[in-house]
Order: structure tokens, then C-alpha cells, then sequence
């Protein structure tokens, strides 16, 4: 049974801000993740965003393309900071309040994340837009996704894909791969399944955030979820 959640982290794939374009930021997909996101906060739910940097630059393609590791990490950083910076602007285009946080000091780019702080925006109906992963290299924005979710003592990370959930195999290369509506963390590992990197999965079973993932490319599917619709897969 899907629990209703006060407050969430929804981890955002800079991929699907690219949407058909492959790389950079595609403006109707923003604004459709600005209105999602807009509504969901209307409702009463406060909300706590990640966003990975894909769209612009990965750290791990980089090191194997000869950069060295630390950098390539340092710029794959960066890259989360221009997407959260691109998102806040869209959602203050739409009348929704926005605070960017980053794990490194870049003022007066973004304020110097803490829990603390992020909270309080919440709380001031502001959307915490959490920028730079863990601001250490070596660690992906999922794992960041999971440090941020459970120091702001949110009850659920939404991970926000371009697939409907998680499924026996890739569902956009074997067409027999079946989904799960739920499934727990142990089953998560035990399969090998790639929901998250295995630091962030481990995180996540410790402390005890499910997640819930789901197709955030569909306008309205954010709402849904929230609203305990049956779409996406629960790991718990």
C-alpha cells in the first residue's frame, strides 16, 4: 500500500531534459516538468529536487575519453547546476518559487546546500533544488539522490525516468522483460537490477527510503503517483 507522502524527493534524469535532442535542454520538456511540479506543490506536498547532468556532461564517459576521473567528475557537477538553474528558472516563469542549492560553495550562483536551510525553503512552500551530487567525485546523483533524500528526512524518492518502472530486463532492448509493481531492495540486488548504482540502493535499504519509479515524461504522471494511482514500481 502506497503511503501518502508529506514530503518527497523527486531525482530528475538530465537525459530526459534533453528529450528527442540527445543532449542539452529540450524547453517544452522543462516547462512540462515546471507545471508537474507546480501542481504537485499546490497539493500541499513539499518537494526536494536532484538532477542529474547527462544532458550536458558525464564524469564516468569522460574518464573513459582520457579525462582524468576528479575533473570529469567536477565537470558532470557543473553540469546538475545548469540543469537545477534552467529548472528554477521555469518554475518561477510559472509563479512557483524556487531556492538552488549547491554542495560547493558557488555563491551567488546557488546557496551552500544544508539540510537545514533546505528544509526551511520547504517549509516557506519554496521548491529545494539540490545541485552539485555530493560534491566529492567517484559518487553518482543517484547516491546524491539518496544522501539529500534521507538528511531532509523526506518519506519517498521519486525517480523521475523515461521508463514506467522497473522491469526483469531492459524493457527498450528485451520486448519479454516483464514489470514488477513492487519489489523489495534485497530482490533489487539478489537480480542484479539496475535500479540505482549499488551505493545509492544501499543507502536507500539502511535507512529506509523507498523509491518509486516511474515514466515523469508523461504529463501528469508526478500527480498520479502522488495520488497512489498503480503506475510506476514501489522498492521497498
Amino acid at each position: 500500500m502506497r503511503a501518502e507522502y508529506k514530503r518527497i524527493l523527486l531525482k530528475l534524469s538530465g537525459e530526459s531534459l534533453a528529450a528527442g535532442q540527445g543532449q542539452g535542454i529540450d524547453t517544452q520538456r522543462l516547462n512540462e516538468y515546471a507545471a508537474q511540479i507546480k501542481a504537485v506543490r499546490e497539493s500541499g506536498v513539499e518537494i526536494a529536487i536532484v538532477i542529474g547532468g547527462g544532458n550536458i556532461f558525464r564524469g564516468l564517459s569522460g574518464a573513459s575519453r582520457g579525462f582524468d576521473r576528479v575533473k570529469g567528475d567536477q565537470m558532470g557537477m557543473l553540469a546538475t547546476v545548469i540543469n537545477s538553474l534552467a529548472l528554477s528558472s521555469a518554475l518561477e516563469a510559472v509563479g512557483q518559487k524556487a531556492r538552488v542549492f549547491t554542495a560547493i560553495d558557488m555563491f551567488p550562483i546557488g546557496e551552500h546546500y544544508s539540510k537545514w536551510r533546505a528544509i526551511e525553503a520547504m517549509g516557506r512552500g519554496e521548491i529545494a533544488i539540490i545541485s552539485g551530487g555530493t560534491g566529492n567525485p567517484f559518487f553518482t546523483t543517484d547516491t546524491g539522490s539518496a544522501l539529500r533524500g534521507i538528511e531532509v528526512e523526506a518519506q519517498v524518492m521519486l525517480k523521475g525516468t523515461r521508463v514506467d518502472g522497473v522491469y526483469t530486463a531492459d524493457p527498450e532492448k528485451d520486448p519479454a522483460a516483464t514489470k514488477f509493481s513492487e519489489i523489495t531492495y534485497g530482490e533489487v540486488l539478489s537480480r542484479g537490477l539496475k535500479v540505482m548504482d549499488l551505493t545509492a540502493t544501499a543507502l536507500c535499504k539502511e535507512n529506509g527510503l523507498p523509491i518509486i519509479v516511474f515514466d515523469m515524461d508523461t504529463p501528469g504522471n508526478l500527480q498520479r503517483v502522488l495520488q497512489g494511482e498503480p503506475i510506476g514500481t514501489l522498492v521497498y
